[in-house]
C-alpha cells in the first residue's frame, strides 16, 4: 500500500492535467487515493478526503445516484473506523439510508451494506441502548473486517482505525 500511494497520486495529477473536464474520474482518483491512506492508517487524511469526494458527487451527481450513494457509504465506513459513531449513525440513517431506498431499493446490496455499517455504528457506541440496536436487523453481528467497503487499490482487509477498549474508551 506504501507504494501504491505515490502510483495513485501521479496519476490523479495526471487526470486533473489531461482529463480536467471529467470530474467523474478525478472523483474516482481520488476516492482510490483515500482508500490506501486507510490502508496505511491514515485515516485522518482519508476522512478528509471522503468528505471531499461526497460532497463534489451531491453537487455534480444528486443524492440519489448510486455511485454518490455508494461513496457516502464508505464515508460511513471512513466514520465508523474513526470513532465517530454518531456521526456515522446520523449520516447513514437521515441522509444515505433514504435515498438509498428511493432510488436504488431496499434490497439493493449498497443499501443493505448501508444498514449493516449503521448497525455497526450503533453496535460500537459505547452508550448504545437496546432500543438504539432494535431498530435495525437483529441478524447483524460485529465484524470489521466484513463491514469494510472493497479495496479498489490495496487488497489487505482494512482494521478500524481507532479501537474501543471497555475499560479505556477509544484508541488509535
Amino acid at each position: 500500500p506504501e507504494e501504491a500511494l505515490p502510483v495513485l497520486e501521479a496519476n490523479l495529477a495526471l487526470l486533473r492535467r489531461y482529463w480536467s473536464d471529467d470530474e467523474q474520474v478525478i472523483l474516482a482518483a481520488q476516492h482510490n487515493i483515500a482508500n490506501c491512506l486507510e490502508d496505511v492508517g491514515r485515516c485522518d487524511e482519508a476522512l478528509v478526503l471522503l468528505r471531499e469526494v461526497y460532497a463534489r458527487r451531491v453537487a455534480t451527481l444528486g443524492v440519489s445516484h448510486e455511485e454518490t450513494i455508494r461513496n457516502g457509504n464508505n464515508l460511513t465506513v471512513s466514520l465508523n473506523m474513526n470513532g465517530l459513531l454518531d456521526e456515522a449513525k446520523s449520516f447513514a440513517r437521515d441522509r444515505l439510508l433514504p435515498a438509498a431506498r428511493g432510488s436504488l431499493g431496499a434490497d439493493h446490496g449498497i443499501t443493505l451494506k448501508i444498514s449493516q455499517n449503521l448497525a455497526t455504528a450503533l453496535d460500537l457506541n459505547p452508550e448504545r441502548t437496546r432500543d438504539n440496536l432494535r431498530l435495525h436487523h437483529p441478524w447483524h453481528r460485529h465484524d470489521p473486517f466484513l463491514i469494510s467497503p472493497q479495496a479498489t487499490t490495496c487488497s489487505k482487509p482494512r482494521p478500524l482505525c481507532r479501537t474501543w477498549s471497555r475499560g479505556g474508551g477509544w484508541s488509535k
